[in-house]
Parts: structure tokens; sequence; C-alpha cells
């Protein structure tokens, strides 16, 4: 686990009706950075995008429908996970939860099943000089966006 990353478990009301699933509330302590902007990001299958970090921002991911590989890379060089990395599933059939992605940890995502409903969270409105981009295949990383699942 990389330091400062929080997955907050969600619970799910279902009923005949569907379901009912409360998502971030600003009282959630893993939610005090506050609010800056709410996004909606649509991904087809096999889209990847990656990498990207903020030196400023924090992130908060849901998955609303659809599945995404989620990659994570600590780029904070005076921590003690600097350049570890996670990799992990969200979306139907996986845990209902939220990931936070803190200040500094590159993050980016390939569809494994589409269409994918990304709904995101920042801490700040969206400014272009806080967003540092990182090529998908960095050597510097030890990631592959190409590699499938474990064969068992």
């Amino acid at each position: 686990m990389l330091q400062g990353i929080i997955f907050k478990e969600l619970k799910t009301f279902p009923d005949d009706r569907g379901f009912f699933r409360e998502i971030i509330r600003c009282t959630d302590d893993f939610f005090k950075e506050g609010f800056g902007q709410l996004s909606h990001s649509l991904m087809f299958d096999n889209v990847i995008k990656a990498w990207h970090y903020h030196e400023i921002q924090t992130d908060w991911w849901y998955v609303a429908s659809g599945v995404i590989r989620v990659g994570l890379c600590d780029m904070r060089e005076d921590g003690p996970t600097h350049k570890e990395t996670m990799d992990f599933l969200m979306g139907d059939l996986q845990a209902a939860r939220v990931i936070k992605i803190p200040p500094g940890v590159a993050h980016g995502c390939k569809t494994v099943q589409g269409p994918v409903h990304l709904f995101y969270i920042t801490s700040h409105v969206y400014d272009p000089t806080d967003e540092y981009r990182i090529p998908h295949d960095d050597p510097g990383i030890d990631f592959d966006w190409l590699k499938g699942p474990t064969i068992k």
C-alpha cells in the first residue's frame, strides 16, 4: 500500500427497485482536503489514460459502471513508498469503494470492461500548472499497461 492511499468501503442498500449507495460526505475523515470540482469521464474499451500527478490537488475516484485497472506510482522522493506501485481493479463486481489519491502519486487507468463511467472529485478546480504528465511506458515506473490478467 502506498503512503496516503485510502480506500473508503461503501455501504450498498439494495431492494427490489435497485440500490442506494452513499459515496462521499463532507464530514468524512478522508475528505478533509475539501471540494474543488466534480468530474465525469466516459471511457470506451481498451482506453489507457496514464500517467499524471499533482503537487497540490487530491483526487477521489469512484467507478459507477464498467471496470478499470488502476495504476498508482508514488513519485514523492521523500516518502517511504517512493517509486512503489499499486495495481488493482475498480468497478462492476469489485468491492464498492472510493479511492483517495494524494498529491505526488501518479495515477492512471485502463478500461477492462467498458464503457466505464468514472466520477472523480478534486480538492481544487482544475489547474493545468498543477498537472504533471508522464508517458504511459516510462521506464522509470515499473508498470506494464499492456499486461493481461494472470492465467490460472
